[in-house]
């Protein structure tokens, strides 16, 4: 019997294997693919607390945010870049709500400084000369997230932690987790599979919420920080099943740029949707003339694991309390994976955890009232 059997083996799940691995426990990781074949692999890469408004969620990242910082000389080359977020916007009435967004998360511990349309062209000289002005977040990072989690597995691996790739889990027991092909037994189940974790356990309700991101040919340094549109902020917070989209760019080490955002519920629909391309080309050309000459050289798409009030779902599953849940990050996943791995292994060792996790107790949706999904 091992200690913890953590079930995924995208970034949130590595993170869990390696917060417990570092507290000695015994760990082994199933995935039900290859590795970093799922969301993680998808994702852009954001570590964010601009976009959080003061609440748990906000905490969350911000103690994620120091420990990235803590973890980063053990996972070696993962392209983690101090490089600042920053919103901007086109419409001097958006103004106004900006600045009090900025003041009220300073409160929490948010670091921001409001700009106006020279101070915004000054940090990002190619940026559209119809920008009014913005807030910029020096705390914000990017990371290169199939690296983060290859390293943070690896990391494990060298504290004992086992990595069954292509090993899906298809039921959860009191006293483990079975597979297609055997049983593996755990004092601990930690749920981390992401868009696909509803299956497991307690019926949650997770769902896959499917986004595009572009990536062009390297360019060099045209954006020097994480740019996006005031709009993205309502996108985040949206409800709506309905494709929603925003513009979001920021360039990479290897000089290309990724270019996002869009939502939309469809389930796990794999298709190429023209519109969703469509939409984050011209948000990026807005935003920035100069890429009006520059090639996209793919596209890609991934699930983000939707909750409906847009918290994370962290702790004990309430039918099964060996069962914990660590997943329904959205699109937060990569910045939120160190704090969410670290407050399941404070939990699992009896460590009084450094966050209250009421707002992420997974019974919360037993109790309140039910929001359907398409």
């Amino acid at each position: 019997m091992v200690d913890v059997a953590v079930v995924g083996a995208g970034i949130v799940g590595a993170a869990c294997a390696l917060a417990c691995a570092r507290r000695g426990l015994s760990v082994v990781v199933l995935e039900r693919g290859g590795l970093v074949a799922g969301t993680t692999g998808s994702g852009e890469g954001n570590l964010l607390v601009s976009d959080k408004p003061p609440g748990p969620e906000l905490d969350l990242a911000l103690l994620s945010l120091r420990l990235w910082r803590e973890w980063a000389p053990e996972l070696g080359d993962i392209e983690l870049e101090a490089k600042g977020g920053l919103i901007v916007t086109r419409s001097d009435a958006a103004l106004p709500a900006l600045s009090a967004a900025a003041r009220a998360q300073a409160v929490a511990g948010v670091l921001a400084e409001e700009l106006d349309a020279a101070a915004v062209r000054e940090r990002e000289p190619a940026i559209a000369p119809d920008v009014v002005g913005g807030v910029y977040y020096p705390q914000d990072m990017q990371v290169q997230p199939a690296r983060a989690a290859a390293a943070m597995l690896a990391a494990a691996r060298d504290l004992g932690a086992r990595v069954l790739l292509r090993t899906p889990a298809v039921a959860v027991r009191p006293d483990g987790v079975d597979t297609p092909t055997s049983s593996v037994t755990a004092r601990w189940v930690v749920n981390a599979a992401g868009a696909w974790a509803g299956s497991l356990g307690t019926a949650l309700p997770v769902a896959p919420r499917r986004g595009f991101v572009m990536v062009t040919e390297p360019v060099g340094r045209l954006i020097r920080h994480k740019v996006y549109s005031a709009e993205y902020l309502d996108n985040v917070a949206s409800d709506a099943a309905s494709m929603q989209t925003s513009t979001v760019v920021e360039g990479t080490p290897a000089g290309t740029v990724l270019i996002g955002a869009t939502r939309e519920l469809v389930g796990f629909d794999p298709a190429l949707s023209h519109d969703a391309v469509g939409a984050l080309a011209r948000g990026a050309i807005a935003l920035f003339p100069a890429l009006a000459g520059v090639r996209a050289i793919r596209v890609y798409r991934g699930y983000r694991p939707f909750a409906p009030d847009h918290l994370p779902v962290i702790g004990p599953d309430p039918g099964m309390p060996s069962l914990l849940h660590a997943h329904g990050h959205e699109g937060a996943g990569i910045g939120l994976a160190p704090a969410t791995g670290h407050l399941i292994a404070q939990s699992i060792v009896g460590e009084t955890p450094d966050l209250d996790l009421t707002p992420f107790d997974p019974a919360r949706f037993l109790t309140a009232t039910p929001t359907p999904l398409p």
